[in-house]
């Protein structure tokens, strides 16, 4: 690979870059080098950000928010390849995978700027009851203050383009903290925006460690909303000190693929296609990446060696490689965490099939079967491209039970023919999303996207959901003949 040009960038306050003394460095996770540095910001920028913000009264109109919606997704298009190269940077998945986020933030722009221009508004006649009158009620959607944006490492475009987008459509100003682990994509991102014809107090990006800028982005007195994509700790840490502020948290997941033990061997093969993609996609750095195969035992004997050659089958190594299929982690000790949960099922008998040996973050697809459903494999989160195969009973009352028996309720997949099965699970799976036939995360970038439990509030994504988050209903009357 050839030598990368380190970028130093600044924050995105105000319409200005600001810089600080102090630097964070970003590391490409697959040789260690430092590819970057943003500002170690502190609570005063993040509150000078959420003043201008605050201060700041959006006058674009519907048009005009959809023309630049439409404009940014066409300059991430036109700049695919650069946006690919920093996500493979800071993130040190592979190309493939980087390309694909691209593609995906593009429609989240695409389909936020249709749905700036649907009138958001209702008409409600009162002259329905024996009380009557002649007049109509009315609803109009308005911007709040100010939201507060937190987004984790492992999507950093399309991730902030969830929150940017309907922030754009709803006329919000948004400031947004990326992770320290992948802030220059989102930097790239903003100037995109920019270009696109977005002011830049409708969205600012401030860089900095938790420890010196995380309280600001919660209990500012200018925030009305918070938006958090991450871990659970934070996530309820955040519930506990923003109380009154409006929140949406999107948290962490461990979601199944569950197979069934009405399927040939064709619908197998087919199964294991989807759990593998399910289970290395992103490098299994998705809060709905494959985390436990749960299969029923009378079928598991024919299913795991489909599992197996899908995975062994898959080309790993350097990220930057077009040929590669599958490349790092986040960092080092991830990976070795990830590793040492696979050899601590093995001591509760699990038994590992395939491990071509961790090279630093790279971390190649490893296949567990026999896997406990109760290990700290399965149980925790496990964000990476480990394939933990369950063999679970031919019961499936047992299934859903020992699927739900997690503290998450993100998402579940489901490989199934028998359409009532199919019923059963989608009622008796605690959680936000059931896909059949599909991975759990499968989604649009529209669709209402969140999950449950321990992986989230209930809330949910997806740029028509945000869109509604983020904005205040008033309702208003005036005499009107019936």
């Amino acid at each position: 690979m050839a030598r990368i040009e380190p970028r130093h960038e600044g924050m995105r306050i105000g319409g200005e870059r600001v810089f600080t003394q102090r630097v964070i460095e970003v590391r490409y996770p697959y040789t260690g080098e430092v590819v970057g540095t943003v500002p170690a910001g502190t609570a005063e920028h993040a509150a000078r950000a959420f003043r201008i913000a605050a201060d700041y009264r959006p006058k674009l109109t519907r048009y005009e928010r959809s023309q630049i919606l439409k404009r940014a997704g066409e300059l991430i298009g036109e700049r695919r390849d650069y946006l690919a190269k920093w996500l493979v940077l800071e993130l040190g998945i592979c190309w493939q995978h980087a390309v694909y986020e691209t593609k995906r933030a593009q429609d989240v722009y695409t389909f936020a700027a249709a749905q700036a221009l649907q009138d958001d508004g209702q008409i409600f006649s009162c002259d329905l009851t024996h009380n009557g009158k002649d007049r109509k009620i009315y609803t109009k959607r308005e911007p709040v203050r100010a939201i507060s944006a937190i987004t984790p490492f492992n999507h950093p475009l399309n991730m902030v383009s969830h929150k940017i987008a309907p922030s754009i459509a709803t006329n919000n100003c948004m400031v947004c903290k990326p992770t320290e682990l992948t802030p220059l994509t989102a930097i790239a991102l903003a100037d995109i925006l920019y270009e696109a014809g977005l002011p830049p107090e409708m969205f600012q990006i401030v860089t900095g460690l938790p420890a010196d800028i995380g309280d600001e982005m919660i209990t500012n007195e200018n925030i009305d909303i918070i938006t958090f994509t991450g871990g659970v700790p934070v996530g309820k840490m955040i519930a506990a000190k923003a109380v009154y502020k409006r929140q949406a948290l999107e948290l962490g997941g461990n979601d199944p693929i569950i197979i069934l033990n009405d399927l040939d061997d064709a619908d197998l093969e087919r199964a294991a296609t989807i759990a593998v993609a399910g289970a290395t996609g992103n490098s299994g750095q998705r809060c709905t990446a494959v985390k436990r195969i749960l299969v029923q035992e009378s079928v598991a004997d024919r299913f795991v060696p489909m599992v197996l050659a899908k995975a062994k089958a898959i080309r790993f190594g350097d990220p930057m490689d077009p040929e590669t299929e599958l490349g790092c982690v986040i960092h080092d000790k991830a990976a070795a965490l990830f590793e040492k949960r696979v050899y601590m099922a093995v001591d509760q008998g699990a038994k590992v099939l395939y491990d071509p040996g961790r090279k630093g973050a790279l971390l190649p697809p490893i296949v567990v079967d026999h896997v406990p459903h109760d290990s700290e494999l399965v149980m925790e989160e496990t964000f990476g491209p480990i394939i933990p195969i369950v063999r679970v009973p031919d019961d499936d009352a047992e299934v859903m039970r020992i699927s739900n028996s997690t503290p998450f309720g993100l998402s579940s997949g489901v490989c199934t023919n028998d359409f009532r099965r199919m019923q059963a699970f989608i009622e008796g799976l605690d959680v936000g999303t059931v896909n059949i036939w599909e991975q759990p995360g499968y989604r649009i970038e529209t669709s209402p996207f969140g999950g449950i439990k321990d992986s989230g509030n209930g809330v949910k994504e997806g740029v028509t959901e945000a869109m509604r988050f983020f904005t205040n209903v008033k309702t208003y009357s005036l005499p009107w003949p019936c």
